[in-house]
């Protein structure tokens, strides 16, 4: 077992991207909490309450097993899903990953939700 890890240093907030009119704002935070994680997301709301979804993933610890991924009504494992296996992907942990989207009038389907999503992560 290793103590070792690799994470964020910093919050890096506001990457904003457009996908067929959809608005992403992305976020990133470094966390060692669920409650922390909570926090983050709570001033997320706060900040965009009329936002159509608010997708998030997370990882804690150093062997990451205290995770989440959060669709937040998008069809099941398109956000959440995409965003955690590119946390997994790059091997961090100790960090949150949010996505908030402004919905743009025209669907994505299934398939562009899964890249535009794993984009914003």
């Amino acid at each position: 077992m290793t103590d070792s890890f690799k994470t964020i240093k910093a919050p890096v907030e506001d990457v904003i991207f457009k996908e067929l009119g959809s608005k992403f704002i992305n976020y990133a935070y470094p966390v060692e909490s669920e409650e922390e994680v909570e926090f983050y997301l709570n001033q997320l709301y706060e900040r965009w309450p009329d936002a159509t979804h608010h997708c998030y993933a997370y990882a804690i610890g150093i062997d990451g097993k205290t995770f989440r991924a959060n669709d937040d009504g998008e069809p099941s494992g398109s956000a959440g899903l995409p965003i955690y296996n590119q946390i997994l992907s790059h091997e961090i942990t100790n960090v949150l990953i949010v996505s908030v989207r402004y919905f743009g009038g025209t669907k994505l389907g299934v398939p562009g939700l899964v890249k535009a999503y794993k984009y914003a992560a």
